[in-house]
């Protein structure tokens, strides 16, 4: 990037270094996270310019994408000079586009080998929230998702998920597995007691209807623990 630029309106900048010029010229790999923020916003405020600006939000947002896309229109607007409701819901908007496209690959990958293939399949449904939600995923005989469905959802802290309501859901649907998943707002992936207490109880209730448990996915904003994996099942 060239030198001592920061200071100029990005129509002053070299080519290169403008980010829709950048985009155009080197592909849209090349860009950073701020500068494709920056295309969004289009401009900055007095003191800096759209690349800044779109750096103070990544900065504020702890340079994490899935941070940022808790953000509300509120907060980007009060906590960001130069940031308007227009400018607030083109961020919100395009990372709700990322989100819902994750969501479209996830729909497409429907058998379940291994944690990590459930981990993958639940992430853009369970990492953006503030609150817990408690999700289950329904498989086939044939380890295939045939149902990814919310069955609570809660406060920061817990969420209470009905056993008669997963099984209600597991028969209805004609399934022979349940791969059980929620999230922790707090990032924290170990289980907690009631995590555990309820696993083991919702196993024993699969065991008695055959309709295993085959695993319990607790998802973070980077990470998660499986039940299986660990071998607490």
């Amino acid at each position: 990037m060239s030198e001592n630029h920061n200071k100029k309106p990005i129509s002053q900048w070299a080519e290169d270094d403008r980010p829709r010029e950048k985009l155009l010229l080197k592909g849209k790999q090349a860009l950073s996270n701020a500068e494709l923020i920056a295309i969004l916003i289009g401009s900055g405020n007095r003191a800096k310019s759209a690349v800044e600006l779109a750096q103070e939000i990544m900065d504020k947002a702890g340079n994490n994408l899935i941070e940022l896309s808790k953000f509300t229109v509120q907060e980007l607007t009060s906590k960001f000079s130069g940031i308007g409701t227009a400018k607030a819901i083109s961020i919100i908007a395009a990372l709700e586009l990322g989100k819902r496209r994750l969501m479209a690959q996830a729909l497409e990958k429907k058998k379940i080998t291994c944690s990590r293939d459930a981990y993958d399949i639940l992430t853009p449904f369970l990492t953006d929230r503030y609150t817990e939600e408690f999700r289950i995923l329904l498989l086939d005989r044939a380890n295939q998702v045939i149902a990814n469905l919310s069955v609570s959802q809660g406060g920061f802290s817990g969420t209470v998920a009905d056993p008669k309501n997963i099984f209600k859901e597991a028969l209805a649907y004609s399934a022979s597995g349940i791969i059980l998943a929620h999230n922790h707002p707090s990032g924290n992936r170990n289980p907690s007691d009631t995590d555990i207490a309820l696993t083991r109880k919702l196993k024993r209730a699969g065991d008695d209807l055959e309709v295993y448990i085959l695993d319990h996915i607790i998802v973070t904003s980077d990470n998660y623990y499986s039940f299986a994996d660990e071998g607490k099942l």
